[in-house]
């Protein structure tokens, strides 16, 4: 059955293991990440058209007028979006296309891609949370109440996901997060072609029949 790729959406509070999870999924499932294109310079390492599409600024801006861009934002001095070609070339081809972005991005999305799968992934409880961004050890308590009050002010956003996934034990988590998209796979809007395609071939063979 040749159907289009689904696009799935991965949000979540700061702290709750979004990228881990996120490359879980690739390594165990082959789904597709978006790559996001940046003016950032790059850092050692770090290889165009993997990690990110580097890009001036004058090239960033063209793309903004062509509407290349799902979504976009400014952080700083510098630019980061989402290449609608990518995406849409991989969906094209019957890929699933991961896309790990924050709720505002997530919304844009959705407007554009209505079939788009949104995916809100969070701690156990609160608490475990807080425990979660201290045991990182690389920011004050000044900087985790921050986190902490973006993260409440995230849960009105919550209820706009199609689905909440409790990140608590890894494996556990991108298994179920998987077995969402692969439901979603099977919704028989997803499958508009294969429908058509039957009936028309129904109404074939009983026409070879009949004559």
């Amino acid at each position: 059955m040749n159907k289009k790729g689904v696009l799935i959406v991965i949000s979540g509070f700061s702290g709750v293991g979004k990228g881990t999870v996120v490359k879980k999924l690739i390594e165990k499932y082959q789904y597709s990440l978006s790559v996001s294109a940046t003016t950032r310079a790059p850092r050692p390492g770090e290889v165009n058209g993997k990690d990110y599409f580097f890009k001036s600024v004058d090239e960033f801006r063209n793309l903004i007028d062509y509407n290349g861009f799902i979504e976009w934002a400014q952080y700083v001095e510098n630019f980061y979006g989402t290449p609608r070609k990518f995406v849409e070339d991989e969906l094209a081809k019957g890929s699933n296309v991961i896309l790990e972005i924050e709720v505002q991005g997530a919304m844009k999305v959705k407007e554009q891609y209505p079939d788009a799968v949104l995916i809100f992934l969070t701690a156990p409880d609160a608490v475990s949370l807080k425990t979660r961004l201290e045991g990182r050890g690389t920011e004050d308590a000044k900087v985790i109440g921050k986190r902490l009050k973006r993260a409440s002010e995230e849960t009105e956003d919550m209820p706009f996901y199609d689905y909440l996934v409790v990140n608590d034990d890894l494996d556990t988590c991108v298994d179920n997060v998987n077995a969402v998209i692969v439901a979603e796979g099977f919704k028989t809007a997803n499958n508009k072609e294969y429908i058509s395609k039957t009936k028309n071939e129904l109404l074939e063979i009983r026409k070879e029949i009949l004559s």
